[in-house]
This record gives structure tokens, C-alpha cells and sequence, in this order.
């Protein structure tokens, strides 16, 4: 369990509902090995950047539901639209460890024409799911761009992963959720049963699980101590917005207070570990390879660059 003692039953059952927040040893990969192997969409390349805009880029301050999020959350980070290479390397890194080479990342940017191919060319996913609840979501991407209303997210449909926020456990858990589908046999109907009441709640309890236990894995204690402030709160706001059809639209706001609690007590039983976390080394060891590549004269190589710096930030990068 990711937190030892809680004051209330509730918060012990929000930690359950979290599939028991942590898992060790932990599982790398998706356990499906090459079955769908061919069957994704073909990518010309797995991540794009949106370009910066003043205007896109400022919307998280003047839209009101992101404006929201940030203040539910208590994260100014949310729905930021610029993303940091720090954030971008956990992704990539978890991309890696977990063989998610077939999930495309779109961030802060607006693609409808790469989603609209995509769905049609994903073969994982029963024709009639994609023709359906695929055209569905790739209508509301198409019509309501997240680069300005923001909204990470995983679409199934299109096995394309969307991230506006620059919060590293919120990467996590959207990434999660794209291995939590590739382990799935039936995606279509996995994804269609996301809709019924509290169903949502083991989906968003799998993925949340999935970026705990990963960060765990990898030695990260900060990390993991933003990752339950933040991934705790957001999904008892799952758990409220469940509840609140049948009591009062008010209790998905109220109910993000015990989300808090159980997250701070969590974050707060979480032992700090001599060990340096995984994630940035590879990070920091791309840099001072990109640093050392800058200060090289371009006589030492032909190509202007150091070929063994060259070599160790791909490396790093797990390329």
C-alpha cells in the first residue's frame, strides 16, 4: 500500500479503489508481446512538439476549466502548454522501459489530419468501436483542440497519448493508460465500458497505480511524493464525478478534499532513498553529451559535432 495508516474509511477506500496504489516488483512492458505487432497505425515519427504561441500558450490563465483544474489540483502546472524537457524525458523514458514504440505523442500541438489517419488505420481495435466511439473522439479533438482548451488525455482510437501539462506523474499516468490498452485483447470493448458508472474507476485506478509503481521502481521518493499530492486528489475527482449523478453536482468538487488528505499522507509515509532516481540520469547525461557536442571545434569532426557525445545522448535517450 502506497500510505500505512488513515484516519477515515474513505480514504482507505480510495486507496483501494487505486488498485492498492503500488504494486512491487513491478511489471515492464505490456505482456503481449508481438500479437499486435503490424497492427498499429505506421508513424513517421512517434513525437511531435507544438510550436510555442503566446496567445495557445496562455489560455491554461484565461479559460476558465483550466483555470479550475489548477485550483482543484493545486498545481499552477496544469494544462500549462509548455512543456519541459524534463517532463518530456520521464515520458520518453517510460515510453521505452515499457515497448510503447507504437503510441504516438502529440505535445501542445494540433493534429486532426494525423488523428483522422490514424483511426482509420488502426487495426488493433474492432472496426465497429473505431467507426463509432473512434469518430466520436476524434470529432470532439477536431472540433475542440486540446492546444488551447487543454485536457491530457489517451485516446484509445487513435493509441495516441495528448499531454498539455507540465507535471511528470500526470505523464505518467496518460502513458499508463496507453500500456494498461496494449495489454488488452478486446480495446474496442474495454474502452466502450469506460462510459458506465463507476467502471471509469479501474481504468483511472490501473494507470494511476501503474505511475506510482514505476516511480517506486525507479528510486524516485520526490517524485513520487508529487505524484500522490497531485494523482490522489485527481482521481477522487473521478470518484465524485461517479457519485455525483445520483446525489448533487457539488460532491465531485467536495469529494477532491478527501483525495487531498490521503494524497498528503501518502506523500508523507514515503521514505526518502539515498539512491538517485532513475529518470534524470539518463536526462542529464543527454545534456552534458549535447553541451559537449556544442563546445567541440567543428575541426575534430567533419559533421561540426563529437561523434562519442553524439553517441551517448543516444544512448541515453534509449534510442
Amino acid at each position: 500500500m502506497g500510505f500505512t495508516r488513515t484516519p477515515a474509511v474513505l480514504l482507505t477506500l480510495l486507496c483501494v479503489l487505486v488498485t492498492g496504489c503500488t504494486t512491487q516488483p513491478y511489471t515492464y512492458g505490456t505482456g503481449r508481446g508481438d500479437r499486435d505487432k503490424g497492427l498499429y497505425p505506421p508513424m513517421e515519427q512517434q513525437i511531435f512538439i507544438g510550436k510555442p504561441s503566446p496567445v495557445l500558450d496562455a489560455a491554461d490563465w484565461y479559460w476558465p476549466p483550466s483555470l479550475l483544474a489548477k485550483l482543484l489540483l493545486w498545481n499552477i502546472d496544469i494544462d500549462s502548454h509548455e512543456i519541459s524537457d524534463e517532463t518530456l524525458d520521464v515520458l520518453k523514458k517510460y515510453v521505452a522501459d515499457n515497448d510503447l514504440a507504437d503510441v504516438q505523442i502529440l505535445v501542445n500541438t494540433y493534429k486532426p489530419g494525423n488523428q483522422w489517419q490514424r483511426l482509420f488505420k488502426n487495426r488493433t481495435m474492432n472496426p465497429f468501436w473505431r467507426y463509432t466511439l473512434g469518430i466520436l473522439s476524434v470529432s470532439f479533438y477536431t472540433i475542440l483542440p486540446g492546444r488551447f482548451f487543454g485536457g491530457d488525455n489517451f485516446n484509445p482510437y487513435t493509441n495516441t497519448l495528448n499531454l498539455f501539462s507540465d507535471v511528470p506523474s500526470i505523464a505518467l499516468h496518460e502513458a499508463g493508460h496507453a500500456k494498461d490498452f496494449a495489454s488488452r485483447e478486446l480495446k474496442g470493448t474495454y474502452s466502450a465500458i469506460y462510459a458506465l458508472p463507476f467502471v471509469a474507476l479501474y481504468h483511472e485506478g490501473v494507470a494511476t497505480s501503474d505511475a506510482l509503481s514505476y516511480l517506486l521502481d525507479q528510486n524516485c521518493s520526490e517524485e513520487r511524493k508529487d505524484a500522490y499530492n497531485l494523482l490522489y486528489p485527481a482521481y477522487s475527482t473521478y470518484v465524485g464525478g461517479n457519485i455525483a449523478p445520483f446525489t448533487s453536482p457539488v460532491i465531485q468538487y467536495i469529494g477532491i478534499i478527501p483525495g487531498h488528505i490521503a494524497g498528503r499522507i501518502a506523500s508523507a509515509n514515503v521514505d526518502d532513498v539515498e539512491e538517485r532516481c532513475g529518470l534524470y540520469l539518463e536526462a542529464k547525461a543527454a545534456a552534458q553529451a549535447e553541451d559537449t557536442a556544442a563546445t567541440t571545434p567543428a575541426a575534430s569532426d567533419p559533421s561540426g559535432r563529437d561523434r562519442e557525445a553524439e553517441e551517448a545522448a543516444a544512448k541515453a535517450s534509449g534510442r
